[in-house]
């Protein structure tokens, strides 16, 4: 397991399960690692105890009753390329799944779902309440401001919610 210092404040910390499956020169994920926004974990087992894992067939949709454990245990992705078949479960991690959301990055630009670890990240940071984070990881691409202008509206309704129900019943309103 991955032991990770206190970070100062309330700062959730990040963490990718990387598969070594994307061009690291365009992986989002091992630039967040590059500039000390977030953890590279090589095998599931290493995840942060207990840390909230993005994972898209997730057990329940990513709302604010996350907040408590982000906080407590980080956020962890699961950077795996969607081409190369299912992404990987991470079993004893509360797997969750965002809500929809479109993509802004230059490979699924307007997709919606097809995001990039980065953007997953900004969104979960986003619905658990730690916006100023969120645009801070985004802010390290080019892009990254355009992923809030397309989701501005959803992020805000699915931060708002107070349970998983209300981020369903949100989502129903964008799809």
């Amino acid at each position: 397991m991955v032991q990770l210092s206190k970070n100062a404040g309330n700062r959730i910390r990040l963490a990718a399960l990387t598969l070594e499956e994307c061009d690291p020169k365009r992986c989002t994920a091992q630039k967040l690692i590059r500039f000390g926004l977030a953890i590279p974990v090589t095998l599931p087992g290493r995840l942060p105890r207990g840390a909230v894992v993005l994972h898209p067939e997730g057990d329940h949709v990513l709302s604010r009753e996350d907040r408590p454990a982000a906080e407590a245990r980080g956020l962890a992705v699961v950077d795996s390329s969607w081409r190369r078949g299912p992404v990987p479960t991470v079993s004893r991690h509360p797997a969750r799944a965002l809500p929809y959301l479109l993509a802004a990055n230059p490979v699924n630009y307007g997709k919606p779902f097809l995001l990039s670890s980065v953007e997953a990240l900004a969104a979960a940071l986003w619905i658990v309440g730690h916006p100023e984070e969120s645009e801070e990881i985004l802010g390290k691409f080019g892009w990254g401001a355009q992923f809030h202008t397309l989701n501005r509206e959803p992020l805000q309704e699915y931060a708002a919610a107070a349970d998983r129900q209300g981020v369903l019943a949100a989502q129903a309103e964008f799809i």
